[in-house]
């Protein structure tokens, strides 16, 4: 068997009939290629046997993860097409425990001092260029904070997946999946306008929601550097990530009691078991208020 050649027709075919996003194509091909240069093009049990144990070795779990998954997708391919007859990946033990991470969330209070320094940034703008910068500054991190959505999925709207009228967004996700997310704050919908209305030129000739100084659409990497930048501002010593956005939307929403699966929905994930590393998250915050605030802590015997 050809390995490459099979991993090219293969790359085609999640591009072409299982529409699969450039991005996650790429993450196939690098891992795949990974795996036939390590192979020497060669394909069998005992080679994917050594390969896991190499991926334990060299990786983190969740990239070892994320590479074993490449691997078996290919493996599935190849039963299919007939290329191979027998599943290599039977009576292999891939599994692993990975190490739970908390996902990083901002402070409530901190996220409103954010918000509240870009609306004083445009407040204070002296001339038309820095004005409509900070009004896009503003839009960027309203919606951010607004659909707990991803940087790359805010940076890539385009004019059709934002309708101000009806006061959705429509938002594809990981594996091209769809979601639409409704925008009921009266800021948050001004915000939007008000960016709309400014860059109305822009966004027609770019054909992105989202637009830099060079009338292209806004990089990931900028809004990292914008967010930075407010976080600074206001002293905020601790590095805030675009992402840290979604993290905070979805802890907050869970400790107002909103019913997890509508945060899977609203998050996009296609598992509850993604969605759920929040609870714990909500479950620290609970035993940090326990243990601080508890009335018991006043009673002295």
């Amino acid at each position: 068997m050809d390995l490459r050649n099979n991993i090219s027709t293969y790359l085609r075919y999640c591009s072409e009939q299982r529409t699969l996003s450039s991005k996650t194509t790429k993450a196939y091909q690098t891992d795949l290629l990974q795996f036939a240069e390590f192979s020497e093009n060669t394909f069998g049990k005992n080679i994917i046997i050594n390969y896991i144990a190499y991926l334990h070795k060299q990786f983190k779990p969740k990239t070892a993860k994320r590479k074993i998954a490449a691997l078996k997708a290919f493996t599935h391919y190849l039963m299919t097409q007939e290329i191979i007859d027998a599943n290599p990946f039977d009576k292999i033990d891939s599994s692993f425990r990975e190490p739970m991470v908390l996902p990083k969330v901002i402070p409530m209070n901190i996220i409103g001092k954010i918000l509240a320094n870009a609306y004083e940034d445009y407040r204070q703008c002296k001339t038309d260029f820095s004005r409509k910068n900070a009004i896009r500054n503003i839009a960027v991190l309203e919606l951010l904070f607004a659909t707990g959505a991803r940087v790359s999925e805010i940076c890539t709207l385009t004019p059709e997946s934002v309708d101000l009228t009806n006061h959705t967004v429509k938002i594809f996700g990981k594996g091209s999946r769809e979601r639409i997310i409704q925008i009921e704050n009266s800021d948050v919908l001004k915000a939007l306008n008000r960016y709309y209305d400014a860059f109305y030129d822009d966004i027609s000739e770019s054909g992105f929601f989202f637009v830099n100084k060079l009338h292209q659409r806004l990089t990931e990497q900028s809004v990292r550097v914008m967010i930075n930048k407010q976080a600074t501002a206001i002293g905020y010593e601790k590095h805030i990530t675009p992402h840290m956005f979604r993290h905070s939307f979805a802890t907050l929403l869970l400790e107002e009691d909103v019913d997890i699966r509508y945060i899977q929905k609203i998050l996009g994930h296609s598992s509850i078991a993604t969605t759920q590393i929040y609870t714990h998250v909500s479950m620290a915050k609970q035993k940090q208020i326990l243990s601080v605030k508890h009335p018991r802590n006043k009673i002295i015997i």
